[in-house]
């Protein structure tokens, strides 16, 4: 459950990041409604799943899985360019999430 505690969160911090951009030159009422909600939908999320998980393994995986879907869906969503040494740098930090992840350093 920790597990898919974590998932959530990470996908509710990518959309309240990219929201943000919908409330960068106005204020809009839905942007900053996605924004306020999805942080503070992760954050909940991610306190419930350090109930069971490692802080660190928990940060990294939700700060590198967070990184790679904001830059992917920006990349789509807005037509962001991304460039070989952005997916290398994407490539890295997956890696060593992995890495971390399979430590056995998981649980607490």
């Amino acid at each position: 459950m920790a597990w898919l505690m974590l998932a959530v969160a990470i996908v509710a911090e990518v959309v309240a990041t990219l929201a943000l951009r919908g409330i960068s030159g106005a204020f809009r009422v839905v942007p900053l409604l996605l924004v306020t909600g999805g942080y503070v939908a992760s954050f909940t999320l991610i306190a419930f799943a350090l109930r069971t998980l490692n802080v660190g393994v928990v940060y990294a995986i939700w700060a590198g899985a967070g990184t790679a879907g904001v830059t992917i869906a920006a990349a789509l969503l807005y037509g962001e360019r991304l460039n070989l040494p952005a997916v290398a740098g994407m490539a890295l930090i997956v890696l060593g999430v992995v890495v971390l992840a399979a430590s056995g350093a998981t649980r607490h």
